[in-house]
């Protein structure tokens, strides 16, 4: 075993699921679980993600080798300052958020400050469905984990975290925080941003009663994150907002494009638009380790 006891903060989908992950590859000896609400220490139970789930934090976190922050962004540095007088000296402390420079800014002196080592993480993994219940022992499998380490970072940390989410099945790389930011921008941020414009718009009650009715598996599949937590999506969007403007701002810039191209009645331009982007996704999905996937990767908290 890696550790003798993780500490997963917040168990819902990404926690529920890194709980279950962690039993099934034993990678701990005892698997504590931090609720916020005593109705979910139930839930955590049933799901079996932990051994134990308590709202006590400082409980939670006491003697963990390895603690995990699975909670909302903006929940993050507030819960870490409330664990460190019983965060374990050489303790190593991760998070799951999809948004790393300013976690890492915020978090990383903090957890040194406690005797801690704190290293990023971001698993690139998910689902539309929130909650423990809906957590999954193989959700990280083959799944791209970014680790987003800095020049404070101790290299055996960074070592050790990397076997951690190597041995739950994820491929594991390297990014400095803004650069992770600045692609996931337009990889995963965006595309929720998309879905959720789409499907407000075409599910508005406005609309003819017909309309939702006549949509289909293509809006389906289109739209399928928007039913991803609001909360979450509310504080990723904040806390990459300069990357994510700039990416919405390319997207409409391609729109336009479109749309001219529609106006004009520019069927070159129109094909052309559309050959190019399926030879790019065909191109994507034969990569080997996107056929190796077991299930598409769905943005909980891509």
């Amino acid at each position: 075993m890696q550790f003798r006891k993780i500490t997963i903060v917040g168990v819902g989908l990404l926690g529920g699921s890194l709980g279950l992950a962690i039993r099934r590859h034993r990678l701990a000896a005892e698997i504590a679980g931090f609720v916020r609400h005593a109705a979910r220490v139930k839930d955590c139970e049933r799901a079996g993600a932990v051994d134990y789930a308590v709202t006590d934090l400082l409980a939670a976190v006491s003697n963990a080798d390895l603690v995990i922050l699975c909670t909302p962004l903006a929940q993050m540095r507030a819960l870490t300052e409330q664990f460190l007088p019983a965060l374990k000296r050489g303790a190593l402390v991760t998070d799951v958020g999809s948004v790393k420079a300013g976690a890492v800014r915020e978090l990383e002196s903090l957890i040194a400050g406690a005797g801690g080592h704190f290293v990023g993480s971001h698993p690139m993994a998910g689902g539309e469905k929130t909650g423990v219940l809906a957590a999954r022992a193989d959700l990280f499998e083959q799944a791209a984990c970014i680790l987003t380490p800095t020049k404070k970072s101790k290299a055996t940390a960074v070592r050790r975290l990397e076997h951690f989410w190597k041995a739950l099945g994820a491929r594991t790389l390297r990014l400095p925080p803004a650069e992770h930011d600045r692609l996931v921008s337009d990889s995963s941020h965006l595309p929720h941003v998309v879905a959720a414009t789409l499907a407000g718009l075409v599910l508005d009650p406005r609309q003819p009663r017909a309309q939702a009715g006549l949509c289909a598996s293509g809006f389906r599949d289109t739209t399928r994150v928007a039913s991803g937590s609001p909360e979450m999506w509310r504080d990723i969007a904040l806390a990459n907002r300069k990357n994510l403007s700039r990416s919405v701002g390319a997207f409409m810039a391609e729109l336009k494009r479109f749309q001219g191209a529609l106006r004009r009645g520019d069927a070159r331009l129109i094909e052309k638009i559309f050959a190019t982007a399926k030879r790019r996704r065909d191109q994507w999905q034969a990569l080997p380790l996107r056929r190796n996937r077991s299930a598409p990767a769905p943005h909980g908290r891509q």
